[in-house]
C-alpha cells in the first residue's frame, strides 16, 4: 500500500526495476535448458572439428536410447529422470511408422504415441534429443517399423526410390516432420540432431535413396545436424553427403575407429549404438552382456574423446504383436520375444542394475556438478494367483472378428490370400495376429504346406487339432473320415523380419497354395483374427462364454478377474502349465508367451491396472492349467553371454 502513495514517476521506476529483475531471474533459470525458447541461442550442434560444439563450446554427447513406444506413457518421466541421474545428457529415440500410420492415411500421434509430449518431457528434464525418424528403424521391431500395408503392392521395393515407397514416405513425413520441427534447437527445443534413415549400409539397394531421405527432411524444415548410423561394414555404403557418419558396435576394434577417422578426417567421432546387451529369440537362451565386459569398452570410448549413445539404456517391452524376427531364410525367420529388457542398464521394469551404477560412477567424472540423486524405485507386487472363470472357443469368437475388421461377412476366395492383401481394415489388409483359412476336404492323406505358411499354422479337421505346420514341419497326415469335412488352418504371424535384405518378402498368412495328396486346395473362407482392442473388448458381451466345469476346446480365450485392493503396482504374469498364446489386461495386449522360452514372464505395468476388478484374458492355443500366477521378479530364462 505504501507504493501506491509514491509519486507517479517513482512508481514507474520501481515497476521497471521489478520487471528487469524478473527477466534476469527467468533467464538464469532457463539458460542452457533444452526446450525453452531463447533468442540468445547462437549455434546448435556442429561437427566442424574433431569435437562437437554446441553454442560454439566443446560438447560431448553422453546419450542413451529409450523408445517412447516401448514404455508406458505414465513412466516416461520416471525413465528419463533415471537417465539424467546416470549422467547422460542426450536422449535418442526412433519413430515407428507402423504405429503412427497403421492404415494408409490414418495417422495416430495421441496418448502412448504422443511424440511431442515425449519431446516436451525430455526438454523439461534438461535432456537433449537425437531424433531417429526412419522411415526404417530396425529396432528389433516388426518390419523394422515399416507399415505392413506397403506390402499390398506386389512390386513393392522397400527402402528404395520406387515410387510406391517414396510416395508413402512423403505422405508420412508430411505429418511427422511438421510436428517435430518446432522442437529443434534453433527454435528453442531439445532436438540437436536428426538421423537420416538407419543402417542403410547393410541394405544399400539404391544409391539415390539416402539423398532422397535427406532432402525429404531438409525440405520440410529440419535444420539441425544430420547423422547416419552404420556398423563398420556398412560405413562404405550407408553415408550421404552432408551428414556425419557414426558407428555402431559392442566390442571395440581400434581398426574400426581408425577407418572412421580416415573417411571423416578432423570430424568428431561418435558411437551411435553402443550395444549394452542383446535381444532374445523364442526357443533360444537369454542373452546377457556382463558389466565387466562392457565397462572397459565404454571407458576406452570416452578416453578416445568420442561421444557415445547406449543402445539400449532402457529397453522396455515389445507390447502387442510388435516384435520383429531374425532372418535366417525367407520362410524361416526366428521371432523375437516380448521382453526388450536387452540386459540394459535400466531393466524392463525400470530397476537399477550393476551396469547402471558403474556407468553413473564413470559418467560423473565428465560432469563439473554432482549428478542428481537417484529417483526412488517403484514398488512391485506378486498378486495372488487368479483362477480362470470361463472360456470361449475361438470358433465362437469369429463373428466378432467380422465387426472388428470392418466387414460384414468372412472373405471368400478361390485361392489363399496373404494377410496383407485381405480386403479388410478399410482395404489396408491385416497387419498382425492370426488368420484362419478354412476349406472343405473329402479325403484323408498327406497335407503339404509347400513351404507357403508364414509363420506357423495350427491344423484342424472338423475343429479337432491335427498338428502344426511351420518351416520345419511342412507335411501332416490327416485322419480318416467320411464325407466332406472342414479343414482349418490358424496361421500366426510370429513377427516380420526387421533387418537384412528380405524385407520385401515379409508377407504373412498363406502366401501360396497348399496341397492334399498333391492336389491343390481351393475355395477358402478366410477370417482375420487380429485381436485389436475393439475385438478383445467386444468378447465380453458374447453369450458363448462357458464355465470352467465344462471342458474347454482349443484354441480358446480364457477369462479371469484380478482384484486389486490398493494402489496398483507393477507385476509380472507367469503361466506354467500353459502352452502358447497372448495375454490381455483390461483390453491392452501385453504380448505373446510361449513355453519354449527363454522368457517365462510378461511385464504388467501398474498404470494399466486399476483398483477393483481387472479383466485378464488369455488366448491359448493348446493347453492350460486353469490359473494365472503373478510374481514381483522377471524370469527371462537360462542366460548365455553375448558372443
Amino acid at each position: 500500500m505504501v507504493a501506491l502513495r509514491l509519486p507517479p514517476k517513482r512508481r514507474r521506476f520501481l515497476l521497471l526495476c521489478f520487471a528487469a529483475a524478473a527477466i534476469i531471474v527467468a533467464y538464469q533459470l532457463t539458460r542452457n535448458r533444452p526446450g525453452v525458447r531463447r533468442m540468445s541461442r547462437v549455434e546448435g550442434l556442429r561437427a566442424n572439428s574433431s569435437q562437437f560444439t554446441l553454442e560454439r563450446k566443446p560438447f560431448r554427447i553422453l546419450g542413451g536410447s529409450i523408445h517412447y513406444f516401448r514404455v508406458p506413457r505414465a513412466y516416461w518421466e520416471d525413465r528419463l529422470l533415471k537417465m539424467k541421474a546416470c549422467g547422460l545428457n542426450t536422449l535418442t529415440t526412433y519413430v515407428p511408422w507402423n504405429l503412427h500410420e497403421p492404415g494408409r492415411g490414418l495417422f495416430n500421434f495421441a496418448d502412448q504415441l504422443d511424440l511431442e509430449a515425449y519431446l516436451r518431457t525430455a526438454a523439461s528434464l534438461g535432456l537433449w534429443v537425437i531424433l531417429r525418424p526412419g522411415p526404417y528403424i530396425c529396432a528389433e521391431w516388426d518390419l523394422g517399423g515399416l507399415p505392413s500395408w506397403l506390402l499390398r503392392d506386389q512390386n513393392m521395393k522397400l527402402r528404395t526410390t520406387y515410387p510406391g515407397f517414396t510416395d508413402a514416405v512423403n505422405s508420412f513425413f508430411n505429418h511427422l516432420i511438421k510436428k517435430v520441427v518446432p522442437y529443434q534447437y534453433s527454435k528453442g527445443g531439445p532436438i540437436i540432431a536428426v538421423q537420416v534413415e538407419n543402417e542403410y549400409g547393410s541394405y544399400a539397394k539404391d544409391k539415390e535413396y539416402m539423398p532422397f531421405i535427406k532432402e525429404a527432411l531438409l525440405s520440410r524444415g529440419i535444420t539441425e545436424l544430420l547423422l547416419t548410423s552404420d556398423n563398420k561394414d556398412g560405413l562404405t555404403l550407408g553415408g550421404v553427403k552432408g551428414a556425419l557418419e557414426t558407428i555402431n558396435f559392442q566390442k571395440l576394434n581400434p581398426n574400426d575407429i581408425k577407418y572412421l577417422d580416415e573417411i571423416q578426417p578432423k570430424k568428431p567421432k561418435m558411437v551411435m549404438e553402443y550395444w549394452s546387451g542383446w535381444f532374445d529369440l523364442w526357443g533360444d537362451l537369454h542373452h546377457v552382456y556382463p558389466a565387466e565386459d562392457m565397462m572397459p569398452v565404454v571407458t576406452e570410448i570416452l578416453k578416445l574423446n568420442m561421444s557415445i549413445n547406449l543402445y539400449m539404456f532402457h529397453g522396455g517391452t515389445n507390447f502387442g504383436f510388435m516384435n520383429g524376427a531374425f532372418a535366417i531364410r525367407v520362410a524361416a525367420p526366428k521371432p523375437m520375444v516380448t521382453s526388450y529388457d536387452y540386459d540394459a542398464p535400466l531393466s524392463e521394469a525400470g530397476d537399477y542394475t550393476t551396469k547402471y551404477h558403474l556407468l553413473r560412477n564413470l559418467f560423473s567424472l565428465y560432469h563439473t556438478q554432482p549428478l542428481p540423486e537417484l529417483p526412488s524405485l517403484r514398488e512391485r507386487r506378486a498378486y495372488q494367483p487368479v483362477v480362470i472363470q470361463q472360456h470361449l472357443s475361438l470358433w465362437d469368437s469369429l463373428h466378432f472378428t467380422d465387426k472388428a475388421s470392418y466387414r460384414c461377412t468372412p472373405f471368400k476366395s478361390e485361392r489363399p490370400v496373404n494377410m496383407e492383401n485381405l480386403p479388410v481394415n478399410n482395404n489396408n489388409g491385416q497387419s498382425y495376429g492370426y488368420t484362419l483359412y478354412e476349406t472343405s476336404i473329402a479325403s484323408e492323406g498327406a497335407l503339404s504346406s509347400r513351404d507357403n505358411i508364414r509363420d506357423r499354422a495350427l491344423v484342424f479337421v472338423e475343429k479337432h487339432f491335427v498338428g502344426v505346420l511351420d518351416h520345419k514341419t511342412q507335411e501332416l497326415a490327416l485322419p480318416v473320415g467320411k464325407g466332406k469335412r472342414t479343414l482349418s488352418l490358424l496361421v500366426e504371424n510370429c513377427g516380420r523380419v526387421n533387418y537384412g535384405k528380405t524385407l520385401d518378402e515379409q508377407r504373412k498368412g498363406l502366401v501360396g497354395d497348399i496341397e492334399l495328396n498333391k492336389r491343390i486346395l481351393r475355395d477358402f473362407i478366410i477370417h482375420g483374427v487380429d485381436m485389436k482392442p475393439g475385438f478383445v473388448n467386444s468378447l465380453e458381451s458374447s453369450g458363448h462364454w462357458m464355465p470352467m466345469r465344462q471342458r474347454p476346446s482349443f484354441p480358446s480365450f480364457f477369462q479371469a478377474r484380478l482384484y486389486v485392493n490398493s494402489f496398483p503396482k507393477d507385476t509380472f504374469i507367469k503361466l506354467p502349465g500353459w502352452g502358447k498364446g497372448v495375454v490381455f489386461i483390461n483390453g491392452k495386449n501385453l504380448g505373446r508367451y510361449w513355453s519354449s522360452g527363454p522368457q517365462q514372464t510378461l511385464y504388467v505395468p501398474g498404470p494399466w491396472l486399476h483398483r477393483g476388478d481387472n479383466q485378464v484374458m488369455v488366448f491359448e492355443e493348446q493347453e492350460t492349467d486353469g490359473k494365472i500366477q503373478f510374481t514381483s521378479s522377471p524370469d527371462y530364462g537360462m542366460a548365455v553371454d553375448v558372443q
